[in-house]
């Protein structure tokens, strides 16, 4: 038997701050949101009673679909399209033109009352934002920044075997740490890669089929090895080679099993 405990040390975790913003627009590369300043999330679900003869037997749940706000201080300039600006000339715009869909990723901070503890990753797509009203006061000894804000909401994407959605949750405390580097390297960039928002589904397959190392036959009597990590595959001469993975598992000195996953046409390595 167990008896519950409350409040012991380490267990009391808290959620803050937003940081690390990306902004990703329609070609999905991604550049630095810096002044962001907080993202608000919207729930719009909703809950209808059902009654017969008078007595409540059930409640008709709907789901709803993502919506928010979202402050900053400052933008990047190729933000300016996907909130209405035409840029016809460097420096000169057209207000009130046609809004364009992007994508946004945040991370959110998870603490206790002892150490920090961890961060969520968001990824949100197909936004739409509609600026709020803007203030501008005359200029005085303190220094009082505008504070932009826009209403955003999302088609959701249809996901196979889920309900469509647009929004992405990742938390590292749980997640494979080599899997969450993988993706990190994708939605960030690397020193060969640009930064990128991975489409929905191919995340969604990336994950569910993830492995550090792919074995692929090649239909021949040969194979093919591949994994993104340098040190997996070493050549010790040109026709040598040494696998170092968890997945192998040698039988004797000259047999050998290996445990790969199967590339497909979702899968979003960088």
């Amino acid at each position: 038997m167990t008896t519950l405990v409350w409040d012991q040390a380490g267990e009391r975790f808290y959620e803050n701050g937003v940081s690390r913003g990306v902004f990703y627009g329609s070609d999905s590369k991604g550049i630095v949101w810096n002044g962001l300043t907080s993202v608000e999330e919207s729930n719009d679900d909703s809950v209808e009673p059902l009654y017969f003869d008078g007595y409540k037997y059930a409640e008709l749940v709907t789901l709803g679909d993502f919506s928010g706000k979202l402050k900053a201080f400052t933008y990047p300039d190729e933000f300016l399209l996907y909130e209405g600006l035409d840029v016809r000339k460097a420096g000169f715009y057209l207000a009130n033109q046609p809004k364009a869909r992007f994508g946004l990723s945040y991370r959110t901070e998870i603490n206790n009352d002892t150490a920090q503890m961890g961060y969520k990753i968001h990824l949100l797509y197909n936004l739409i934002a509609i600026p709020s009203s803007k203030v501008y006061q005359t200029m005085s000894l303190d220094t009082d920044p505008v504070d932009f804000e826009w209403d955003i909401s999302a088609i959701p994407e249809h996901v196979d075997k889920f309900r469509p959605t647009a929004h992405v949750v990742i938390d590292s405390r749980k997640i494979d740490p080599m899997m969450l580097s993988d993706i990190e390297d994708i939605i960030y960039g690397t020193v060969e890669a640009d930064p990128l928002l991975p489409d929905l589904n191919g995340l969604v397959t990336f994950v569910q089929r993830w492995a550090r190392f792919i074995i692929t036959d090649n239909g021949d009597g040969s194979w093919t090895a591949e994994t993104p990590l340098e040190g997996i595959i070493t050549m010790i001469d040109p026709i040598t080679f040494e696998i170092d993975t968890p997945t192998a598992t040698y039988l004797n000195p000259f047999t050998y099993e290996i445990e790969s996953s199967a590339v497909d046409t979702g899968d979003i390595w960088p």
